[in-house]
């Protein structure tokens, strides 16, 4: 198995959502897993599940907001399965869409925050281990402007991911610490599917949602690839639901063309 012998932890892996499957992967591939959510029992359901399945998992409730609840995350990867050589950003604060003002410190603090005191309190464990891989998840609507909908917080953190997986793509050079970013577009969650399923192809168009949804298996191959691929560090992968995914090319300005002032 390809994940053999690595220890992994995935961060909001309590629901019945990307976490979840990008767990239950990384366990199929033998990896030991952390399970970590604020949902205990969704959490410990993952867990069974995994473990049902004939993998290996523990259980750690972690609120990313905090610093301090990150770093004894790490550790108890480390003590319980003795290292950590995968993390997975996965952790997300549930989107308000219809307060776009409201709700920005949770955004932030869970989305921008949890990933950041997570990378950096992995890249730790992962120099006592001799290297490892981060794999950070963020969105497509951190890259589209004037996208219909949205969540200004949610896109904001988003987009910070997106940097600071780029900017830290030095480090596999120098530490072994490989750092990667995943851009999904709609994802079927239940959450997701519960909105769009109802949706005529003409009203998915109007709201700019796509016409078919990723696959949370899907999803968990992606964070995979970018986990395992020792060709790729600082690397985004791009998969808007309708299209096949792709890196954005090194050195990419961000933007198409610009419009005259």
């Amino acid at each position: 198995m390809e994940l053999a012998g690595k220890v992994a932890v995935v961060t909001g892996a309590g629901r019945d959502g990307s976490g979840r499957a990008i767990a239950g992967r990384l366990a199929r591939g033998g990896a030991a897993v952390v399970v970590s959510d604020i949902n205990e029992t969704g959490g410990r359901e993952t867990v069974r599940r995994i473990e049902q399945a004939g993998g290996r998992a523990a259980f750690c409730s972690c609120d990313v907001r905090s610093e301090e609840q990150v770093r004894r995350l790490i550790s108890v990867a480390e003590e319980t399965f003795g290292g950590l050589g995968i993390l997975v950003n996965n952790a997300s604060a549930p989107l308000h869409f219809d307060e776009p003002l409201d709700h920005w410190a949770d955004a932030i603090q869970t989305d921008l925050f949890g990933a950041i005191y997570g990378t950096r309190l992995a890249i730790d464990a992962m120099r006592r281990g001799g290297g490892g891989a981060i794999v950070n998840m963020s969105s497509i609507s951190a890259l589209w402007h004037r996208r219909k909908g949205g969540s200004p917080p949610y896109d904001v953190a988003k987009a910070g991911v997106i940097r600071l997986t780029t900017t830290l793509s030095w480090l596999a050079e120098k530490e072994n610490i490989r750092i990667n970013c995943l851009a999904p577009g709609w994802i079927a969650s239940e959450e997701v599917r519960t909105y769009w399923e109802p949706l005529t192809a003409e009203q998915r168009r109007e709201r700019g949602a796509p016409q078919r949804l990723l696959q949370l298996e899907e999803v968990a191959e992606a964070v995979v690839r970018l986990a395992t691929d020792e060709s790729l560090a600082g690397r985004v992968l791009v998969w808007w639901s309708e299209d096949a995914p792709g890196l954005i090319p090194w050195c990419d300005p961000g933007y198409a063309a610009l419009a005259p002032l």
